[in-house]
């Protein structure tokens, strides 16, 4: 059997060439087109598993052509060629049906790397339809809300692609599990799936862990590390706090994204590695860019498939579903005789707001479990702290006036005293956590770190504890 043609439209004939030559010699058919007339006659002739389009046309905009392809056959998988300075028509593409985007200048081997990943998943989509039958929630997710339901299609659309993936959401939403239901459905499945958090890693070590590092390069290097892009290779490199990198480090990570490089550090020469990128954050990335705080060029060059995960408090249904669920698993590993839940509860859980989303619900039915027997959950057994929450303010209550903020004990100090205070009674109200009490304040938890240290070198511990 003869191996599919794949239509290269390009209008540069030098680079026409240099593609054409690449993919011949690698065993592709390809044909060849220099402007959109001639593409869209060819692709109509061939009707091609696979395009490669250069978005840059002399006739016609490329993102209108790539339409009238996926119009004329849906299941073509269409990779968009442009260059540096055109990411943000690239990302358009993504969001419009392209199946990867390549930023000029590629090498060889990224190139037919996409090609090859573009053919696999054609291949797989050509294969005998089987009969339908009800789609299943990807990975370890539970509940078929409709958000959730439109959350599992974006994996499975974008699992089979080398795009990067930018996922948001709310702490506790579920978005390292997310990462996994795409590496998972990916053609990388059978490679490492390697997770790391940017916000726990102070910002000095957080390149070592990143690129990793060779022995004798710093003060405790006593062996080489590969860090984690190199124990990715082959797999999924899973960002999570993206937003919390050190700008240096942001600089770095934009030139791995564009070479597909490493070089640990004290290391003298770099290395190849083949990773696909997913990353998440709780914040608002373009307001981090907004902000000075991220890298526009980052921004864009990871923000290119974004998935948001929704909060608990907007999945319906689902906040029964994964409770019932999270019951049956729990009083399994703890040996407990719980069977149900009763209609009071469901409905107090369906009526909270759950600032903690998925993560709160399953700390509070895993604490009733620890600490009662069934055989049902009853509101008695809840969280005393989960009680506040529920209690509602009768009809006729009026709305609390918000908290005014006394300057008495703050006028009079200086500027840096007061940054202290307010720094200290923020982390203090939070149970001496850095990481919470930096996300109230808007701020990297590692600004907070240097802040104290600062102070315990200068006048000794203050209110600090943690």
């Amino acid at each position: 059997m003869s191996a599919p043609t794949l239509l290269l439209v390009e209008d540069t004939p030098s680079l026409q060439l240099v593609y054409q030559s690449v993919l011949r010699s690698a065993g592709h058919a390809v044909r060849c087109a220099g402007d959109a007339a001639s593409g869209l006659a060819a692709f109509k002739a061939i009707l091609p598993p696979v395009v490669l389009l250069d978005l840059m046309l002399p006739d016609r905009d490329g993102l209108d052509l790539m339409r009238d392809f996926l119009a004329l056959r849906p299941e073509t998988r269409v990779i968009v060629i442009t260059a540096n300075g055109s990411i943000n028509k690239a990302v358009a593409a993504m969001r419009a049906g392209a199946h990867e985007f390549l930023v000029k200048p590629f090498d060889e081997q990224r190139f037919l790397a996409a090609v090859d990943n573009a053919l696999s998943g054609t291949a797989s989509a050509g294969a005998a339809a089987e009969p339908p039958r009800q789609p299943q929630a990807p990975g370890d997710f539970i509940g078929a809300s409709e958000p959730m339901r439109q959350v599992y299609a974006k994996i499975r659309s974008v699992s089979r692609s080398m795009a990067t993936v930018f996922i948001t959401g709310e702490s506790g939403t579920g978005k390292e599990l997310c990462a996994q239901a795409v590496h998972d459905l990916s053609s990388r499945a059978d490679a490492p799936f390697v997770p790391l958090n940017c916000g726990a890693i102070p910002s000095e070590l957080l390149e070592s862990e990143v690129f990793g590092h060779v022995k004798g390069s710093f003060t405790g290097a006593l062996s080489d590390k590969p860090g984690a892009a190199a124990a990715a290779d082959g797999g999924t490199l899973f960002l999570d706090e993206i937003c919390e990198l050190d700008p240096n480090l942001q600089t770095k990570l934009l030139r791995f994204l564009q070479t597909s490089t490493i070089q640990p550090v004290g290391a003298t020469r770099p290395r190849k590695v083949n990773v696909r990128i997913v990353c998440a954050t709780n914040r608002d990335p373009l307001q981090e860019v907004r902000r000075g705080r991220f890298r526009e060029d980052l921004y864009y060059r990871l923000h290119v498939v974004p998935i948001h995960m929704p909060p608990l408090r907007d999945r319906g249904e689902d906040v029964v579903t994964i409770a019932e669920a999270a019951l049956a698993r729990f009083a399994r590993e703890e040996g407990r005789r719980f069977q149900s839940i009763d209609a009071e509860v469901l409905a107090i859980f369906r009526r909270l707001n759950w600032p903690g989303n998925v993560r709160q619900l399953l700390n509070v039915i895993r604490h009733v479990v620890v600490l009662n027997d069934g055989p049902a959950v009853t509101r008695a057994m809840l969280p005393i702290e989960l009680h506040h929450e529920i209690e509602e303010p009768g009809p006729s209550a009026d709305p609390a006036p918000p908290p005014r903020v006394p300057l008495e004990g703050l006028v009079g100090r200086t500027l840096a005293e007061i940054e202290r205070l307010v720094i200290e009674e923020t982390i203090a109200r939070h149970g001496g956590s850095v990481p919470k009490a930096a996300r109230v304040l808007d701020v990297s938890p590692s600004t907070l770190y240097r802040k104290i240290e600062v102070w315990q070198v200068r006048t000794g511990p203050g209110l600090i504890r943690g």
